[in-house]
């Protein structure tokens, strides 16, 4: 792609849209600076290119240099529009600017006290990931100092790029951890930029959990923990807290310190993921990286993720892939439970037998459409760890007829707070499973056994936070947490 732009490039170097597609290649690509460079020629021939200044605004914001962010997020926010797409990032560079504000005042601060979703009104985050209109927002929500009163108390020290061996040693292993997290599949650029900061996540994690399983390991400390659990009378599945988690009052989201490892309370789930979620919210400013649970009010009325596999006649690069697997996966979902739900959420049956042998033979999402006769949805199935003989809603894989363009044929999660309620039971549990796993075996690292029941522990984890994670977080391109695109 980059070559084919060249070209075009010779042949007419004022062409202003190949300066921009060049610069949304290195934007994906992690390479803002580059980024920068492309969309910056581009704005010289076309001044008023909102999409060229919104890119342009994220890329100074995601590499610190808040100024230049400011100024562009202004520019975008002063332009006369002609159009709903451009007033969607209008829209957008308001809560930008606001984000790049919030991140210019916390600038100097150790990287633990930096929670966008506990310092940012739940309020602001909703408007935020919805892109909606920001006039209610900006009556409503407290707003974020201007930029010379943010630099005031977090003004940037001056960096050195200058690595020791064992910090470049770091950032290989890093980057090597990261390449393996990102999708490698059409429809996603290798983002360097992300792999780094996924690599680093990851060795966070491993830092800080790898601490609490050591403290847990000592019996003195398992027998303090099993006391303190007594005094407490903490259910094991319930309160949303692991039996060897937190014990203090704070939120379950609130960074994991030095302090409450070290004072004999180790990590619960969410103290784990909230290391991964807090990177990802840092490693681009484009997207909006969230914890739902944390959002305002409206999350009750519901807040889930669209996962498009084919819409009409277009078959989505990134997800198509895994079309055949989710149609066989619906198949045998409706041959089990031989009914299906409506729009309105209603059961349709499917007892019949001439229709039952349709849906056997189905060899597309519209042969299942025509069977049921309307827009339909099945639902995956979980098992309870938490609680035997209990099975929790997975996805939904939806069928809906679009008219004469096909079909829309997507997997789709909702997210309401009995959903939330439910998975943070399975969550705790599984997390409760895995610090059993591997700190109730003296020499976990040499039983082949005892590795393997870690393993397994670790796989049901992320198995349930595949069902949860797009009630987390709203993540685009890269999914390091597995945390809302």
């Amino acid at each position: 792609m980059l070559d084919n732009l060249e070209k075009v490039l010779q042949i007419d170097s004022r062409f202003s849209k190949a300066y921009h597609l060049r610069g949304i290649l290195y934007h994906g690509m992690g390479r803002h600076r580059s980024a920068i460079k492309e969309l910056s020629t581009a704005l010289t021939l076309d001044a008023s290119s909102i999409e060229c200044l919104y890119l342009r605004a994220s890329c100074h914001h995601a590499i610190g240099e808040y100024k230049a962010a400011i100024k562009d997020y202004d520019d975008v926010l002063d332009l006369e529009l002609d159009s709903m797409d451009k007033f969607v990032l209008q829209c957008l560079a308001f809560y930008q600017k606001e984000i790049a504000l919030y991140t210019a005042s916390k600038a100097n601060l150790e990287f633990s006290q930096f929670n966008i979703d506990d310092d940012v009104d739940p309020l602001f985050k909703e408007y935020w990931c919805k892109r909606l209109h920001p006039k209610n927002v900006a009556e409503k929500v407290y707003r974020q100092p201007p930029l010379r009163i943010s630099l005031r108390s977090g003004r940037l020290n001056k960096q050195d790029f200058k690595f020791t061996k064992h910090q470049t040693s770091l950032l290989l292993a890093a980057d090597s951890i990261g390449k393996k997290i990102q999708y490698n599949c059409r429809g996603f650029l290798p983002n360097q930029r992300q792999y780094r900061m996924a690599g680093l996540a990851a060795i966070e994690i491993a830092q800080k959990v790898s601490k609490a399983w050591r403290f847990l390991r000592n019996p003195k400390n398992s027998a303090k923990l099993v006391r303190r659990r007594d005094k407490h009378n903490m259910s094991v599945n319930r309160g949303g807290y692991c039996s060897t988690s937190t014990l203090s009052a704070g939120s379950p989201t609130s960074s994991p310190s030095e302090e409450r490892v070290s004072s004999g309370i180790s990590l619960s789930w969410q103290d784990v993921y909230n290391i991964a979620v807090k990177w990802r919210q840092i490693s681009e400013p484009c997207d909006p990286v969230v914890w739902v649970n944390k959002l305002s009010e409206e999350f009750n009325s519901g807040f889930g993720s669209h996962t498009p596999l084919l819409l009409g006649q277009a078959k989505i690069v990134r997800y198509y892939p895994y079309y055949l697997r989710t149609l066989e996966a619906a198949k045998t979902i409706m041959l089990d439970l031989k009914y299906v739900n409506n729009a309105e959420d209603r059961a349709i049956f499917l007892t019949d037998i001439e229709k039952l042998k349709k849906i056997e033979v189905a060899s597309s999402c519209s042969d299942l459409y025509n069977v049921v006769g309307e827009t339909y949805w099945v639902a995956t199935r979980c098992d309870s760890i938490a609680f035997q003989g209990r099975r929790l809603e997975g996805t939904r894989i939806t069928t809906q007829n679009v008219g004469k363009t096909g079909f829309d044929f997507a997997i789709r999660t909702p997210c309401t707070p009995s959903r939330w309620e439910e998975y943070q039971e399975e969550m705790t549990a599984a997390w409760e499973a895995i610090c059993e796993a591997y700190c109730s075996d003296p020499n976990p690292t040499r039983d082949s056994n005892a590795l393997d029941a870690v393993k397994a522990a670790i796989l049901r984890m992320t198995y349930y936070w595949v069902q949860l994670h797009a009630t987390l977080e709203r993540i685009i391109g890269c999914r390091l947490c597995g945390a809302a695109r």
